[in-house]
């Protein structure tokens, strides 16, 4: 997040000084800002959304099927269940906004189907990624990583957006995803602490 503002030396250091290994976040202010136009409604938004969340779940179901047993497919299934709560939180927002549309019982379509939360391609991450499915330290780092680009990138898409309403459901989604990363730090510690 704090690279995405221009910041040029950004570390991670949650678990402590000993945690660290030098990791560095980095990319351009405007990475990933093409997603969008920057006049998208709050439905439009949602539905970015709420395909990111689906991909980024499907993300999850997809290395249980290649690790297939063990505590990382345990912590994977509970990460996807957990894109699934965020989609449903995104729905009901959705069904508010759209009473009467055929959709909001069924869900919003997903106009991003290959984009996972924080904006990464479905293909090239999890070909770039296969080795952090190997212990659950490295699960967890991996899925802090996706949760700290999707605030990042949520807030950059506030900053963009034109209309004040567009604004105000991007800060409250960035305010899941915070939540969300707050929740998989005390995961990560417990599991630095065992």
């Amino acid at each position: 997040m704090l690279s995405g503002q221009g910041f040029k030396e950004v570390y991670h250091l949650k678990g402590g000084i000993k945690a660290w290994q030098g990791l560095k976040a980095v990319g351009p202010v405007e990475l990933n800002l093409d997603l969008i136009r920057g006049d998208e409604s709050p439905v439009e938004m949602i539905v970015i959304s709420y395909g990111m969340e689906e991909t980024l779940r499907k993300f999850y179901l997809l290395a249980v099927e290649k690790i297939k047993e063990g505590p990382v497919v345990v912590l994977l299934k509970k990460l996807a269940e957990i894109e699934e709560r965020h989609k449903q939180m995104l729905l009901s927002r959705y069904a508010e906004l759209n009473p009467n549309e055929p959709e909001a019982s069924s869900g919003p379509g997903d106009r991003l189907p290959q984009i996972l939360e924080g904006g990464f391609r479905f293909s090239e991450f999890l070909g770039q990624n296969r080795a952090a499915f190997q212990s659950i330290a490295e699960l967890l780092d991996l899925a802090m990583m996706i949760e700290t680009q999707a605030l990042d990138l949520y807030l950059r898409f506030a900053l963009k957006m034109s209309e004040e309403s567009s604004q105000k459901i991007l800060y409250q989604i960035a305010d899941e995803e915070k939540a969300h990363l707050e929740a998989l730090g005390k995961l990560r510690e417990k599991n630095s602490l065992e």
